[in-house]
């Protein structure tokens, strides 16, 4: 199924059958993209969201120079502009950083679902609460963290998202970006990450080339970058 992955890790959220087959009634089209595509142009009006199927996808700003800030990343499952629902339009450009398949869902499917199933909608709504926590996740790394840890709590975050959809073991996972990615994520220079992989190495926490991560110490990775899975709700028990 399309949206198998949808909200797949969060267990109080979990779709119910009928759920899962009204959102994968209110697709309409699915696309292939190649890496490094534009999706979606800041400011432009918007008539659906995205459901990323496969592949990785980014938000970002440019700066007056043309330089980007990467300010999200999207794993497969992720709603990539669900806020564009209500909002009509981002502030933000949205892209492929690797090949990537989209599903696009109509803002009419999504105003009938509101009107007609609100668990859906409020499993929905989840989605985007969940993106605001990454955000002040990232927020944190960003402010607070030097640039080791910055990258080891990057790579921790991304290996319990892709743990919760069945792309990561916890040990290993296939990440398709490069280095000047990883760079526009943490706030530093391709030669700063180029070191700060060689120090993870150096300390046997973790590798990154050829577009797998290899964490040898997970713990240790995410002691490294002070991450605490909690933000991202993927075991809670308690029915919301």
């Amino acid at each position: 199924m399309l949206t198998g992955r949808f909200l797949q890790s969060r267990r109080h959220v979990a779709l119910t059958a009928e759920e899962r087959q009204r959102l994968e009634n209110s697709i309409t089209e699915v696309i292939n993209l190649a890496p490094r595509s534009l999706v979606i142009r800041a400011e432009e009006v918007l008539e659906q969201s995205t459901l990323l199927l496969e592949g990785f996808m980014c938000r970002y700003i440019d700066d007056d120079r043309g330089l980007r800030q990467l300010v999200a990343i999207h794993v497969p499952g992720d709603f990539v502009d669900l806020h564009a629902f209500p909002l009509k339009s981002l502030d933000h450009h949205v892209g492929t950083l690797t090949p990537a398949s989209i599903a696009q869902v109509p803002h009419s499917a999504l105003h009938a679902i509101s009107q007609e199933m609100p668990d859906l909608t409020r499993k929905l709504w989840y989605a985007t609460l969940l993106d605001a926590a990454i955000h002040r996740a990232w927020l944190f790394r960003m402010g607070r963290l030097d640039a080791l840890g910055r990258v080891a709590h990057f790579l921790s975050e991304t290996n319990v998202r892709l743990m919760a959809v069945g792309l990561s073991d916890g040990h290993s996972y296939a990440f398709g970006i490069t280095q000047s990615d990883l760079a526009e994520i943490c706030g530093l220079t391709s030669v700063h990450v180029n070191r700060v992989m060689r120090q993870l190495r150096e300390e046997r926490l973790c590798t990154f080339r050829s577009g797998l991560v290899q964490i040898t110490d997970p713990e240790g990775l995410a002691r490294r970058g002070q991450f605490d899975p909690g933000y991202l709700y993927m075991n809670k028990e308690k029915s919301a």
